[in-house]
């Protein structure tokens, strides 16, 4: 039996780890084939490595999403291969310092706001660009809880992130009658390998952030992955401009 996503090319900004990886692995489930991209080649490879050894499709494309020309080399490399791109999951970012915002750098936030906010504006630019031409697509973008509420300590982070919402909500308004849909999940804290080495150092964090999620855990990169497959999917066919909490509660209190 064929997967939801058969015959369909995805494309994974930040697909070397975490929810970035756990999707790329989906798309691979559901018979799609994928195009693996991060700024760390090592790491996106072994997950393309990781979906050939499961019987997938995939191949991985260094790049930068910051870097407007990487972003427009990565979205042609993509279409010279494969002809065309139906999916893509806008998923690279980072969280940054850790400072009051009297505190941060101009480079520290300048650094979060290019990669979390215009690195998704510029895959968004030229994701779009190719699905016009084939007659429609579905993107999904990664924001965070903290797109919709903030944190002490998280200023360029938050920002980015609600910058994120709003940019779906406005390409999903521009392109709908094109037959693009534009949606975002919004994680809460997620037991990725970096968000565990930051709570290892930190025990005292790691309860408190579980206590501020009512289902009483921290979420799975996995878990995120079934909403962005869904996201894309047809069974989601109605669904654009969405704002999508998958965060144990965090959000609804």
């Amino acid at each position: 039996m064929k997967g939801r996503l058969a015959g369909k090319i995805a494309l994974v900004t930040g697909g070397g780890m975490g929810i970035g990886r756990a999707c790329a692995m989906a798309f691979a489930r559901e018979d799609a084939a994928v195009v693996v991209t991060d700024i760390q080649s090592s790491e996106g490879q072994e997950t393309v490595k990781m979906i050939n050894k499961a019987g997938g499709e995939a191949f991985f494309i260094k790049a930068d999403v910051s870097n407007s020309a990487e972003v427009e080399r990565l979205i042609n490399k993509t279409v010279e291969t494969y002809g065309r791109l139906d999916y893509a999951h806008n998923n690279a970012g980072i969280i940054g310092t850790n400072d009051l915002i009297t505190d941060i750098t101009p480079e520290n936030w300048d650094q979060v706001i290019n990669i979390n906010l215009k690195g998704v504006w510029l895959c968004m630019k030229y994701e779009i660009l190719q699905m016009v031409k084939a007659g429609g697509g579905a993107i999904v973008n990664t924001a965070s809880n903290l797109g919709l509420v903030g944190m002490e300590r998280r200023s360029a982070y938050s920002a980015s992130k609600h910058g994120i919402v709003g940019l779906t909500k406005v390409a999903a308004l521009e392109f709908g009658k094109v037959n693009i849909r534009v949606n975002a999940v919004c994680p809460g804290t997620i037991r990725t390998p970096l968000v565990d080495k930051i709570l290892t150092e930190n025990p005292q964090r790691e309860a408190w952030l579980i206590n501020r999620h009512p289902i009483g855990r921290l979420g799975t990169p996995e878990e995120i992955a079934e909403a962005v497959i869904w996201l894309c999917s047809d069974e989601s066919s109605f669904a654009t401009g969405l704002i999508m909490s998958v965060d144990g509660g965090y959000t609804a209190q």
